[in-house]
């Protein structure tokens, strides 16, 4: 496997050159869909990520492809080739596929997209890229956003191609820019965002010079809509490292344009040094939230870690005996949650989540050593609805004093309270409490039609319900006729 840049021959190892090749060898379908690029008269070439993934050992089902033929010409080659076939990127020169394909026993599905040469840039007042078809990949890697995604291999020559030193910037684990920074960022200010977002995906650092761009041209990112910024986060938020990439954005000042709620928990400790530094409580309660995950990254649990004191630095007041006081601020922050994530266009459900995550993240601590009624249990399990399980962990997550023993007790307490869950939900369907009767049954008890009056009764009937447990149907009757003869 010749490489294309003699210059930089001794970066390459000779271990290197069989991982990659390796890689292409058993993902067949880059070497089909190549010749028959050829065929047409065009080059292909495997790029960024996907590169940089085979060298790390980590290339999965996603292959990013790069080529001189123009989006009608992509087409035209992988509509006979492909599974499927879509479109929606086309505007911005990407066309992608879905390909089968059999790899030694196992058979796969690859996702596969295809972008012609090109070069974009931002105009100072767009908040959309503008797209130009280059002519050479050189032109197409110098675009790039690090020179680690700005490496490439050629097919089917496997000809390695890295005119920006990304092999020695992957092995010394840094983020560089092709070009100068400035001009990296100037083209797509997101790629700041990126560059946080890769130091947490691959716990790389980030070059001196990038930091230095970042600072200063941090409000560049105000131009980037709301989506594309939200999606970046996402991605760093469910990362491998995420509280490296978010000291990255708090350091620079990009929080300050995403998430400037974050920054603002710094608060400056009292003369006597009485409250937590909240932002570090904050970042350590989100590895702890991590640290309890069963299935993979949980990004709603993960926005609460991270959200679940924002109310802090507005609710804080000095006490006339010297203490710090947040009075209320899950209330607070449950507002702000929803602005906050309401601005960077999160779902109604995501926001709705995460919101009531973070009211709720405190109702645990009335619970003491055990002094809450069934009925208080009944209602933490209701209010908490499917959102339970998360608000376990975000509880207990959230504990993060140096105080041992306080450590143990509140683990006990919230241990206990967890058995009085399960012991009630053997004796009641806790997970979906209903009162005795329904809104049909009020009705012809009362001999009243559909209005207030029926939701009055309902509500009564479920106060009873979480107060007394399940009620006998005769009970709930002479309930519900003795609040209507009250009612005159």
């Amino acid at each position: 496997m010749p490489n294309a840049n003699e210059d930089i021959s001794p970066a390459l190892s000779e271990a290197q050159h069989r991982a990659v090749s390796e890689l292409l060898r058993v993902a067949p379908v880059a070497d089909d869909l190549a010749r028959r690029f050829q065929e047409a008269g065009f080059s292909l070439a495997l790029v960024g990520g996907s590169v940089r993934d085979a060298l790390l050992g980590r290339l999965g089902n996603d292959l990013d492809f790069t080529t001189d033929a123009r989006p009608e010409d992509v087409l035209k080659i992988v509509r006979p080739w492909a599974d499927a076939v879509w479109d929606v990127g086309i505007a911005f020169g990407t066309v992608g596929a879905q390909k089968g394909a059999r790899v030694g026993d196992v058979d796969r599905s690859f996702q596969i997209e295809v972008t012609t040469y090109r070069s974009e840039a931002y105009d100072r007042t767009s908040r959309k890229p503008e797209v130009s078809y280059g002519d050479s990949i050189e032109q197409d890697l110098v675009r790039r956003d690090f020179t680690v995604n700005a490496m490439a291999v050629a097919l089917p020559e496997k000809d390695f191609i890295d005119p920006h030193g990304g092999l020695e910037d992957l092995a010394a684990r840094v983020l560089r820019t092709p070009g100068t920074p400035e001009e990296s960022f100037s083209d797509d200010p997101l790629r700041m965002m990126r560059a946080a977002r890769f130091a947490a995906q691959l716990d790389f650092e980030v070059a001196p010079e990038v930091v230095t761009a970042m600072k200063g041209m941090c409000d560049r990112l105000d131009i980037v809509s709301a989506e594309r910024v939200r999606d970046e986060l996402n991605k760093l938020i469910v990362s491998a490292h995420p509280r490296k990439g978010l000291s990255l954005l708090v350091d620079t000042g990009l929080a300050d344009h995403v998430l400037p709620e974050l920054p603002a928990l710094r608060l400056e400790s009292d003369e006597h040094h009485r409250h937590k530094d909240v932002y570090e409580h904050t970042l350590i309660v989100l590895e702890q939230a991590i640290a309890l995950e069963e299935n993979g990254p949980d990004l709603v649990l993960r926005l609460a870690a991270l959200l679940h004191d924002i109310g802090k630095p507005r609710t804080r007041r000095f006490e006339k005996d010297g203490r710090v006081s947040f009075h209320h601020h899950e209330v607070v922050g449950a507002k702000m949650t929803k602005k906050r994530m309401t601005a960077l266009k999160y779902s109604n459900e995501l926001v709705k989540d995460v919101s009531r995550l973070v009211e709720l993240h405190l109702r645990f601590h009335g619970y003491g050593t055990g002094e809450w009624t069934d009925s208080a249990v009944r209602r933490y399990v209701r209010d908490a609805g499917p959102l339970l399980e998360r608000l376990h962990k975000l509880t207990r997550s959230d504990c993060t004093t140096r105080n041992k023993r306080k450590a143990v007790a509140l683990s006990r307490a919230y241990d206990g309270l967890e058995e009085r869950i399960a012991r009630l939900k053997e004796q009641e369907e806790l997970d979906s409490i209903r009162p005795d009767l329904d809104g049909n049954q009020i009705m012809d008890i009362l001999g009243v039609g559909p209005g207030p009056v029926v939701g009055k009764a309902y509500n009564l009937l479920l106060e009873l319900r979480l107060e007394n447990g399940p009620m006998e149907y005769d009970a709930a009757v002479a309930a519900l006729k003795e609040w209507w003869a009250e009612q005159g």
